[in-house]
């Protein structure tokens, strides 16, 4: 098994290829048991016109298919920002087993930051957390990415 930063710069080089894509920068990856990477996604919330198109579900949906089965008990899954709710739901329904983020998500985080859901003991499922790999990193990636979006923005109406 790799350390959870190998596996957090694999889910920052999907981030930034959904940047390059102008999508908000946002990656994630599951791997299996034995620690083999089985998805891989960026966000593609606007390339493809699909709310729930966050790199979360998408990587959920992947692995899914690739192991024929919706439950990835025993997968981790490693994203650059905490989950939002509707992302910490389906990490709950999908029975990940633990879930790796950088970056804390202090308007919409679902898992620790403004809500608990994915260890709520009222569900029947908990996964274990682990935050902050990475986390500087994973905040410059989306700052920088929103700071060129405002400077772009900027500029168009400046000139």
């Amino acid at each position: 098994m790799k350390s959870h930063e190998y596996y957090m710069q694999i889910a920052l080089n999907e981030a930034k290829k959904a940047s390059v894509l102008d999508e908000v920068p946002i990656g994630a990856v599951i791997i299996d048991e034995q620690g083999e990477v089985i998805a891989v996604a960026g966000n593609a919330r606007e390339s493809t016109n699909d709310p729930s198109a966050h790199a979360e579900i998408l990587v959920m949906r992947e692995a899914g298919q690739k192991r024929d089965s919706w439950n990835l008990n025993g997968c981790s899954l490693y994203v650059t920002l905490e989950p939002c709710c509707m992302c910490a739901g389906a990490i709950v329904n999908a029975r990940i087993s633990k879930l790796v983020f950088g970056a804390s998500d202090t308007r919409f985080g679902g898992v620790v930051t403004l809500y608990n859901i994915v260890t709520d003991p009222r569900l029947n499922h908990r996964a274990e957390i682990i935050g902050g790999i990475m986390g500087e990193e994973c905040k410059e990636t989306l700052s920088g990415f929103f700071k060129d979006k405002r400077q772009k923005a900027t500029n168009k109406y400046t000139q």
